[in-house]
């Protein structure tokens, strides 16, 4: 379960969502203590680009901004105690769910959070988690939203 290099390594989904967030933050803590790379993943899809179409899609989004999004991200999450973690990120355009089941193949762990952008707030799993539960090729972690004052629920402490 490593890298090109030889490292092992955990895969993050990020999307921006309080979940994702968290996701990221249990991921750098559990990489801190066991040697692990972190590859924090952001995955943008065109709506309206399979199956229906979106009324309303914004034509101006693009990978550029993907990026941004994923670098802005990183930064409300990344503090100083994070300098020794090693971290890779990157975008990929596609499926949320059908990337990060891709991107488990050969990881140590897939972390995502328990709900991320999805239109059905009230849903308790997202479906990408879900689906990379279901189908990914190694064990996944699905982290909650942490609490207000920013400590994991009890028990989600790697």
């Amino acid at each position: 379960m490593s890298t090109d290099d030889g490292t092992s390594r955990v895969v993050v989904g990020v999307d921006g969502s309080p979940a994702s967030q968290a996701a990221l933050r249990w991921a750098l803590r559990y990489a801190r203590r066991t040697g692990t790379t972190v590859h924090a993943v952001g995955v943008y899809d065109l709506p309206g680009t399979e199956g229906w179409s979106a009324p309303a899609v914004d034509v101006l989004f693009d990978e550029e901004q993907a990026r941004r999004s994923l670098s802005e991200e990183l930064g409300a999450v990344l503090t100083p105690d994070d300098d020794d973690v090693p971290l890779v990120h990157h975008v990929v355009r596609g499926n949320p769910a059908q990337v990060l089941i891709d991107q488990s193949d050969g990881a140590e762990l897939l972390v995502v959070g328990s709900r991320g952008r999805g239109g059905f707030a009230s849903l308790l799993l997202g479906s990408v988690s879900q689906q990379c539960a279901a189908h990914a090729s190694c064990p996944v972690v699905i982290v909650r939203p942490e609490t207000a004052d920013g400590t994991p629920p009890a028990g989600d402490t790697p």
